[in-house]
């Protein structure tokens, strides 16, 4: 049966990054199935901080992108790593979209699916389902804020006992939730008892073709976000990948997006720094590497990076620095190796097994993802899940 929904979230293409991706997916999943999806979000500002120039001195842009109504509000764009302005900006956004209620009560939506995190815009979506009469879905991708100090983005506090006591309201206010991973589920079951599904981020099906290893230097490939949770820099800073006959290619935007570049530009250490590309063009350039790259600064509980999928799907034997969940993929699909967190010794072994592996061997690892993303880890088998617990009473 399909169904009216409005999906609320704080990022959406054109930004780049997992958090805009991954909501791309769940929109493009859930309109394939026949319902009609419309996208709230604000209007495009990240990871700049700046809005965008076509949608600069706006306060609302409605399009119509691939069949999805987007509805694109202000905000307060920042990158600060001042913790109040943040929060200000998230508040922006979560005070803006309220000027949606007038079209929302004349044509209510069946479901609201709500992103998780920022918290308070969480919060305001929540609040504004219930006040519109309608269910919703909380999709949580991130413990909050338990992720932020695990981060050391933010320490325990006052500050930090508020946020905890949002997310309990959160999850007490949602009517179902579905969670990224095994972790954030049993965590937040020792909340609240509601209805539950496990919804991975992943890309939408095609199957590639195996790869074989490539001849010369091994080449390593980071696509995503370059901030502080990836820790990109230091791994710059650390590892000579010349010394050890290897390359590493860097895709992105972020906080250390510029010393990443000017380091790439100045050192002789085999980095190169590629700069931004579109996630249609990401792709195909991925897929000119032996290895891709899935690094985390810091143990994130419950954190399961969408880009493993992603590599899983070009058969591109992956390269992890992290644990739990996560971990456990890789090693049960035998889609590559992985370290602990701020370990550079396990790194590099890790690299030179990857350089001395034979092409059978890689050849193998790179099949085990393809069948990974065929058989499990794609849209269209997550979808199917989805469509059913949404429909359910």
């Amino acid at each position: 049966m399909s169904k009216n929904i409005v999906i609320i979230s704080n990022y959406y293409p054109p930004e780049m990054g997992a958090a805009a991706n991954r909501i791309k997916n769940l929109a493009e999943g859930l309109k394939s199935k026949g319902n009609k999806v419309t996208v709230m979000c604000p209007l495009p500002n990240y990871p700049k901080g700046k809005i965008f120039e076509k949608y600069s001195g706006k306060f609302f842009v409605e399009e119509l992108v691939e069949e999805i109504i987007v509805k694109r509000y202000w905000i307060f764009p920042s990158k600060s790593k001042k913790a109040t302005v943040r929060l200000f900006s998230m508040l922006s956004f979560a005070w803006s979209f309220w000027f949606s209620i007038f079209s929302l009560v004349r044509k209510k939506p069946d479901v609201f699916i709500i992103q998780s995190p920022p918290l308070l815009v969480a919060l305001s979506g929540l609040l504004l389902s219930k006040v519109l009469g309608c269910k919703n879905i909380l999709n949580v991708s991130d413990i909050w804020p338990l992720s932020a100090l695990e981060l050391e983005v933010i320490k325990k506090g006052s500050f930090y006992s508020f946020l905890e006591k949002i997310e309990k309201i959160n999850y007490k206010l949602a009517d179902k939730i579905i969670g990224q991973s095994e972790e954030i589920l049993t965590h937040i079951k020792g909340v609240v008892d509601t209805d539950f599904l496990i919804y991975r981020n992943v890309p939408n099906y095609r199957k590639y073709s195996v790869k074989e290893k490539s001849k010369g230097n091994l080449k390593i490939v980071y696509a995503g976000l370059l901030g502080y949770a990836q820790g990109i820099l230091n791994i710059c800073n650390e590892i000579n990948f010349k010394e050890i006959g290897v390359e590493l290619h860097i895709y992105g935007a972020g906080m250390e997006e510029n010393e990443i570049k000017q380091f790439a530009e100045k050192s002789d250490n085999n980095i190169f720094f590629h700069g931004v590309k579109s996630a249609k063009e990401i792709k195909d350039e991925i897929r000119k590497f032996d290895i891709g790259f899935v690094p985390l600064k810091n143990k994130i509980y419950g954190a399961v990076p969408s880009k493993i999928f992603e590599l899983m799907q070009l058969g591109i034997p992956i390269l992890y620095v992290g644990s739990g969940e996560a971990e456990e993929i890789i090693d049960a699909k035998k889609s590559g190796l992985f370290s602990e967190p701020n370990d550079l010794k396990s790194l590099c072994k890790n690299i030179s097994i990857f350089k001395q592996m034979d092409n059978s061997d890689y050849i193998m690892c790179s099949k085990n993802n393809i069948n990974a993303h065929v058989n499990e880890f794609n849209l269209e088998l997550q979808m199917e899940k989805l469509q059913h617990f949404i429909n359910l009473n």
